[in-house]
């Protein structure tokens, strides 16, 4: 698939931590409470891969890399105002929009993971903060039921924003999060 008109964007550890977030958050929001084990282990796996995505902003691969994406709200509100009229400008990496999903994705799925291991602590006394929690399980399931519910949201909406995207620029933009490569022009 290398050729001159396509260009490897996405590095294997990129995507293979993208596949691997997907799979461990459906299983730990799908398992909640009547698989405990299993909801914790993919929830133990999802703070792993925010980890190793954190420091892959900074030492991975050109596109990986925050440096590369990030902006501010400003400049990805105004690729949303040119998305609405299909008249956005393609990127060979992330786009504005992506930048800023990316970003609420991260803060949300932090804030899931923690807020999990709250509960773990409080209600199970176990857990790498069970030796700092032992009371207000109920706030902290609360609130990690939230951002894991936010969390779905933004994935519906990252779905969403993918198709639009991959219409209005013709190209297959998750297949691309499968071998790498985008188109160069």
């Amino acid at each position: 698939m290398q050729s001159e008109e396509f260009i490897k964007v996405w590095d294997l550890p990129l995507r293979i931590f993208h596949w691997l977030l997907v799979v461990a958050f459906f299983i730990a929001y799908l398992a909640e409470d009547d698989l405990l084990t299993i909801h914790v282990w993919a929830g133990y796996l999802v703070g792993g891969l925010l980890v190793f995505r954190l420091l892959w902003g900074f030492i991975g691969g050109q596109y990986a890399r925050f440096s590369n994406f990030l902006c501010s709200p400003a400049t990805s509100i105004a690729y949303l105002k040119d998305l609405m009229q299909a008249k956005a400008q393609r990127y060979i990496g992330h786009n504005p929009a992506g930048a800023a999903m990316i970003v609420l994705l991260l803060l949300s799925l932090l804030m899931t993971v923690a807020t999990g291991l709250a509960v773990y602590g409080a209600d199970k006394g176990a857990g790498p903060l069970a030796f700092m929690l032992d009371s207000h399980e109920y706030f902290w399931e609360i609130v990690h039921e939230f951002f894991a519910n936010f969390t779905l949201v933004l994935v519906g909406v990252h779905v969403i924003g993918v198709a639009v995207e991959s219409y209005i620029h013709h190209e297959n933009l998750a297949r691309a999060m499968f071998h790498g490569n985008k188109k160069r022009g």
